[in-house]
């Protein structure tokens, strides 16, 4: 089975969706599962997770209600507060849910000093408990601190979402790969090869830009803790879905058959329990 780890689905809405600027007109609008499921099959992808983009309860409803009237949505990554004394409650009502596989909170607009809050860290103690997963959503300046964050909890499962955001676009390598290395260490912790285009040059980026961070991630990770990911729609300020899917599939063609269902789908299957 094929997996695309990480997507979106929204109705546009101006007020809530405000990061969505008037540099993004292209994504002002709304992504249902009728816009996605075509692209999918167009790459061979059975099926996909989608990814909470607005921070409320409303949009994990909006999420569980998309997945569960689309076999193909296989699980979701939903929002709750996690810096909230009363998570705990919230989990217990979510463990309910079958379609839900974990959780994210948008750290990369946090200072990093809030992986240290006690609230947040005491909501990722839980995650274990209840079976959730946990999306680290964060730029390179966060990874000393998601490391250590990270290390307090062996047995939570964690996966980095789009390499930590490297900044391709100026080239930037030596911080962000100091930090992923560290990160690597933790066999507890995943990574979407997910995210690229977007933080190359929107408008001229060409795909060998990506190959020294593919690399980089492959040689540290290993493909049995990486997971393609095309973060749709985003995605499309930058690249359409089936130039998205093109630049793994081909980084990675050579690598055996094994090692490319395990990225393109079983580690994302294992990892989401689907």
């Amino acid at each position: 089975m094929q997996l695309d780890s990480h997507q979106h689905f929204w109705k546009f809405d101006p007020v809530r969706d405000a990061w969505i600027d008037s540099s993004m007109k292209v994504i002002q609008r709304d992504f249902l599962p009728k816009d996605l499921k075509p692209e999918l099959d167009k790459a061979g992808i059975d099926g996909c997770i989608a990814v909470q983009a607005d921070q409320s309860e409303m949009e994990t409803n909006f999420l569980l209600q998309i997945a569960n009237a689309n076999p193909w949505v296989k699980k979701v990554v939903a929002w709750v507060d996690f810096f909230s004394a009363d998570v705990e409650s919230k989990l217990e009502v979510y463990q309910s849910e079958k379609k839900l596989a974990g959780f994210r909170v948008i750290l990369q607009a946090l200072p990093p000093e809030a992986m240290e809050d006690k609230f947040f860290l005491n909501s990722i103690s839980l995650l274990e408990k209840y079976g959730f997963t946990y999306d680290i959503l964060i730029y390179p300046k966060h990874l000393e601190k998601a490391f250590h964050f990270a290390k307090k909890f062996p047995k939570q499962p964690f996966v980095i979402d789009h390499l930590a955001k490297p900044d391709i676009k100026n080239g930037e390598f030596e911080f962000w790969s100091q930090g992923m290395k560290a990160m690597a260490l933790l066999p507890n912790v995943s990574c979407k090869v997910s995210g690229m285009v977007t933080e190359a040059n929107w408008y001229h980026w060409e795909k060998e830009q990506f190959y020294p961070y593919l690399d980089f991630i492959a040689e540290s990770f290993g493909t049995k803790r990486l997971m393609y990911g095309s973060d749709w729609p985003v995605c499309l300020l930058a690249a359409t879905y089936q130039e998205v899917y093109a630049i793994p599939a081909n980084f990675f063609k050579n690598f055996s058959s094994n090692e490319k269902a395990a990225i393109f789908g079983e580690n994302a299957a294992r990892f989401y329990k689907i």
